[in-house]
């Protein structure tokens, strides 16, 4: 786990290039303590910080070169079938004259530059793993440029007359100095409606954010963006299986994925919440596992918020060395700053994330797993029922629009609510469907709320263009709602917030529930096998019994703080001074922004902090890097 930067230009000399790279190096030093490099050839510079996880000698240290000079990679991330490639990469190939190719180290980022030597851009089709990584061939001077399938490491890319700039975060591309860079105006009621902004977008005017699953080739100054992968043909395989034997295949590739994301050289532990998801981590970890799992929860003074008692009961059953984070306002309000400045790029969560991973890190774990995707994969979420309650409501269409809007309205002043905001827009649209329900569901806003606060054209349409790539909606509607998920909310939000928070520190979080075969052969499991009747029952049911009853029958609280309660007390001359800001830099109505914190002190139930909190990040976020509208 690393980060990496690169620019390729003809309009700066060498020299002047490679302090450039230097300087946006130093930016991610908090994502590689372990080695700082840096290589410049032609009309290109790369870099790399160093986080060891596998094979911790210098020989691993990046950017790292094929044997023969000709090839320079620069990577961030884990590949988890290395050993299996290599392996592969070793022998000769049937029926060719492929030269077996031998290694010189004991990383996986020796594994991936000779998986390219042999196969070219065809490699990223074998890696099973999270990555972000940029290799270059000197003879050719053609670079290629690469992320993950799910996602999980970020990189992001500016492309304009100054040429082509890469990074694993965005700060070091905007502080550069190669350019001044602006808020994305475009983007701004996306990331009112959503806490953040879907790639390829960014908050940033002209920054790119690679999407999951392509490619970047990048040669004589043009540059070509390809997708090699995406969840849009569900698998076959799960096709025609009993309940059994998808409950066995289940089990089977999510042992496996726990099990590759065992291998490190150095200490590793698990996030514990309590819930199903962590508490199958933990498990299953402890199953194929000869070490001693160390766990880590944070548990609150306020006892409503607090997973604890759960975590708990999850570390005895499994003999873990379990960390319990104790927190009270106070202690969490003297790391908000710092999680704040941890932030790369805004978004309406996080500071959670930061604040375990400080701890877990502090502990001398370098490398922890995680339950993300367990939700998102196995109809965890509120949004799943809600979209098949819908589907069986289809009837509401036959009812004359005028009719369906009368009804919304009296719902909506009887309910005084989000809930009830959102139903009467609901009601009120042309057609009832999945392609136009799914988005407002994930909304803070309703589009009409939307219009009071920011000028805008469409907050919808990029939502809607991923929403409308899931398949088969009809025949697998909870898989359409669970790529629809992974689209927007897991990559966009709960993949970038971990990635940014946990790096701060320099931890490395693995997700076992996103290794791409388990995530394939899940979303091709029938609706019927997995309806969210009961939480999770799939997963739950292929776990068999390595999980309590108390565990898989408790109130689903989610890993949350108690903002509400700070942001009208400790937090307020913060929060107030900053929303305050933004409503004045005449990004929307200055009366409408102010109004939503007053309503939200004033006790206003349709205004919650989650529709204020991440207004007032962005302004932060703003003053912090010093980013005009």
């Amino acid at each position: 786990m690393c980060g990496i930067t690169g620019f390729v230009s003809d309009k700066f000399n060498s020299e002047s290039r490679e302090s450039i790279v230097r300087g946006m190096n130093a930016c991610l030093a908090h994502r590689g303590p372990d080695n700082d490099g840096l290589w410049t050839k032609d009309n290109i510079s790369l870099g790399h910080r160093r986080l060891s996880i596998i094979d911790l000698s210098k020989e691993s240290d990046q950017p790292f070169f094929s044997q023969d000079k000709r090839y320079v990679i620069v990577y961030n991330g884990e590949l988890y079938n290395y050993k299996d490639l290599k392996l592969e990469l070793q022998r000769t190939a049937q029926g060719s004259n492929t030269m077996p190719y031998f290694f010189k180290t004991a990383s996986d980022t020796e594994v991936v530059l000779a998986a390219y030597m042999r196969w070219g851009n065809k490699c990223l089709d074998y890696f099973n793993g999270m990555y972000a990584l940029a290799i270059y061939d000197t003879l050719e001077k053609k670079l290629l440029i690469a992320r993950d399938r799910v996602g999980v490491k970020p990189l992001y890319y500016y492309y304009g007359d100054e040429g082509l700039m890469f990074s694993s975060e965005i700060r070091p591309i905007i502080r550069s100095g190669i350019k001044t860079f602006s808020l994305n105006k475009e983007v701004l009621p996306e990331y009112v409606m959503y806490q953040t902004v879907f790639a390829p977008n960014t908050i940033v005017n002209g920054v790119k954010m690679l999407m999951p699953g392509h490619f970047i080739e990048y040669a004589n100054e043009k540059l070509n963006v390809t997708k090699y992968y995406s969840f849009e043909k569900l698998s076959q395989e799960a096709s025609g299986l009993s309940y059994e034997q998808t409950c066995n295949k289940t089990n089977e590739l999510l042992t496996n994925s726990v099990h590759r994301r065992l291998v490190a050289d150095v200490p590793f532990g698990a996030f514990l919440s309590g819930g199903i998801d962590s508490s199958a981590v933990v498990g299953l970890m402890s199953k194929v596992s000869s070490e001693k799992i160390q766990t880590f929860n944070i548990s609150f003074d306020e006892s409503e918020f607090s997973e604890s008692v759960y975590a708990r009961a999850i570390a005895k059953k499994f003999n873990t060395q379990h960390h319990e984070i104790k927190l009270s306002p106070g202690d969490f309000l003297k790391q908000l700053p710092e999680a704040l400045k941890a932030m790369d790029h805004p978004s309406g969560d996080g500071p959670n994330t930061y604040v375990v991973s400080k701890a877990t890190k502090r502990a001398g774990i370098t490398m922890a797993l995680s339950g993300i995707g367990g939700d998102e994969l196995f109809a965890g979420y509120e949004v799943f029922k809600r979209m098949a309650d819908l589907q069986r409501k289809a009837w509401l269409n036959a009812v004359p629009r005028l009719g369906r809007k009368l009804g919304g309205y009296v719902i909506e002043k009887r309910q005084k609510s989000v809930a009830g905001n959102k139903i009467n827009e609901l009601l009120s649209l042309p057609e009832i469907k999945f392609s136009s329900a799914y988005p407002l569901n994930r909304s803070l806003f309703t589009h009409k709320e939307l219009k009071r606060i920011v000028a805008h054209a469409n907050p919808f349409e990029n939502i809607n263009r991923i929403v409308l790539s899931s398949p088969q909606i009809e025949r697998h509607l909870l898989s359409a709602v669970s790529i629809s998920e992974i689209n927007t909310y897991l990559q966009n939000t709960l993949l970038r917030d971990t990635d940014q928070m946990s790096m701060a520190v320099a931890l490395e979080v693995r997700e076992p529930f996103l290794d791409y075969k388990l995530m394939e052969f899940v979303l091709g499991v029938e609706d019927e096998y997995k309806y969210p009747y009961s939480p999770k029952k799939l997963l739950v049911d292929s776990l068999k019994d390595l999980l309590p009853p108390e565990i898989v029958n408790r109130p689903k609280m989610g890993f949350v703080l108690p903002w509400q309660q700070w942001m009208q007390v400790e937090l307020k001359d913060f929060c107030e001074r900053n929303i305050t800001q933004f409503a004045a830099r005449g990004l929307g109505d200055r009366n409408e922004i102010a109004g939503l914190w007053s309503r939200f002190l004033s006790g206003d139930k349709t205004i919650t902090w989650s529709r204020v909190w991440h207004l007032i990040v962005l302004n932060n976020w703003m003053n912090e890097h010093k980013i005009e509208a």
